[in-house]
């Protein structure tokens, strides 16, 4: 047997499209599946994640010791990490996703044309979806409820650091699904580790309907600049909290606490805060109090200097990279303007599009806001925090998106399904 490069490629790329070829197979049993059936299927899903928590946990810890041993950056490591906790949790949101209207089959829009002919446009299936993601071992069960009660066979091809996590996981639920009547391979991990064997999947048009990247900057342009299958394009977060002139202090400052410190290695995680200078004096004081206990350091502008020195919190002048930073970590970027406008030009030159906010009692400020920030969500007097498939009472995601085209925010089971036009006719034919 050769072990030539050219042999091995081979192999690899042999193997990821069989599973691709079985994906699609599957999906055509799990398309008409009805909703109870898919429903039992994912419920036993939760179910047999929580009986076999200590397979999980045992292979879970398995790879954060390695990343520990890299010298993995924190922020990433805990994205990693799974307790008995997070994987109730977990379990939970599929539960939540068993719950959910079933979306296949409904009926967007439907007429009758002066012919007579009866036209209906009806949600279905995209078929094969491909996730591609990071170190988020929740993603792996996210993905799999979410394309099984919307109809979809999924690929799942997470970073190497989760391997172990990912394949106990994608045992156990390939076990219970089984056990429910449907076929184990409505929900695959893509085999491989390398790049090379992502690029496989990246390539496999014909055999997957879409793709959806789901992790930092440099994962996102790779599929989206090397793939031939159609991606949905998720994006990083650079997210902003403005604090208007005309702010409730006493929201302001929980809320933006909120915003970066709840979790910090998250994508809907606050990275740069702005605050108007007329309403500094009193909120800056009490702000960077707040933040400095939550251990937060400030990359702040020249105006931002005097009040962080005054409070006694960790500052660094800030750079254009820190603006345009995702920290992952108890870091923020910070400054003093001296308007709204100033506000939104700000934000409109560094924002990624994820997530931006605004503090403020003055609704015509809040409204001009929402208007010229161009984001998938816009808060209003709530923490960036929110942007969430589960908060948002999706159940779970499959990622964020930050595109205009098809989804956007957000992605729950809706936006896992294509349209087709259903069109009835009685002998019709066209003159």
């Amino acid at each position: 047997m050769s072990n030539s490069p050219d042999a091995v490629v081979s192999s690899e790329r042999d193997a990821v499209l069989e599973v691709a070829r079985r994906a699609r197979a599957a999906s055509t049993v799990l398309g008409p599946t009805t909703r109870s059936a898919k429903d039992v299927a994912i419920v036993a899903m939760a179910d047999a994640l929580e009986a076999r928590a200590g397979d999980v946990l045992a292979a879970n810890a398995g790879d954060v010791e390695r990343a520990v041993a890299a010298g993995t950056a924190p922020g990433i490591v805990d994205r990693l990490t799974l307790t008995r906790a997070r994987l109730t949790d977990i379990a939970d949101a599929l539960r939540d996703v068993a719950q959910l209207p079933d979306p296949v089959g409904e009926v967007i829009r439907g007429y009758t044309l002066p012919n007579g002919l009866e036209v209906r446009q009806v949600r279905v299936p995209m078929g094969v979806v491909g996730i591609i993601y990071e170190a988020r071992p929740n993603v792996t069960v996210d993905a799999a409820g979410l394309g099984l009660k919307s109809g979809n066979a999924v690929l799942l091809r997470g970073s190497s650091s989760a391997y172990d996590s990912n394949l106990a996981l994608v045992a156990i639920m390939q076990d219970a699904l089984e056990e429910s009547g449907l076929p184990r391979e409505c929900i695959q991990l893509v085999p491989g580790t390398t790049h090379e064997a992502a690029k496989h999947l990246m390539t496999a048009r014909g055999l997957v309907d879409v793709l959806i990247p789901r992790g930092g900057a440099g994962l996102i342009r790779s599929v989206v600049e090397e793939s031939t299958v159609p991606v949905i394009e998720t994006g990083v977060g650079n997210c902003h909290v403005y604090i208007d002139a005309a702010a409730d202090i006493a929201k302001a400052v929980p809320l933006l606490v909120n915003s970066k410190t709840q979790r910090t290695s998250v994508c809907n995680a606050a990275e740069t805060f702005l605050v108007h200078a007329d309403i500094a004096d009193a909120f800056l004081p009490v702000a960077l109090e707040a933040l400095k206990a939550a251990g937060v350091t400030i990359h702040g502008d020249a105006r931002m200097r005097s009040y962080a020195e005054a409070s006694g919190i960790g500052f660094a002048d800030v750079t254009d990279d820190d603006w345009a930073d995702e920290y992952y970590s108890l870091d923020i970027a910070a400054g003093v303007v001296d308007s709204l406008d100033a506000a939104i030009g700000h934000i409109r030159r560094w924002s990624t599009g994820h997530t931006e906010a605004i503090v403020t009692e003055d609704q015509s400020a809040a409204r001009a806001f929402v208007a010229q920030v161009d984001a998938a969500a816009v808060m209003v007097n709530a923490s960036t925090r929110f942007t969430d498939g589960a908060e948002f009472g999706f159940g779970a995601e499959i990622g964020i998106s930050t595109q205009k085209l098809h989804a956007r925010g957000p992605m729950g089971l809706t936006e896992l399904t294509s349209t087709k036009y259903v069109v009835t006719g009685d002998g019709h034919i066209r003159p």
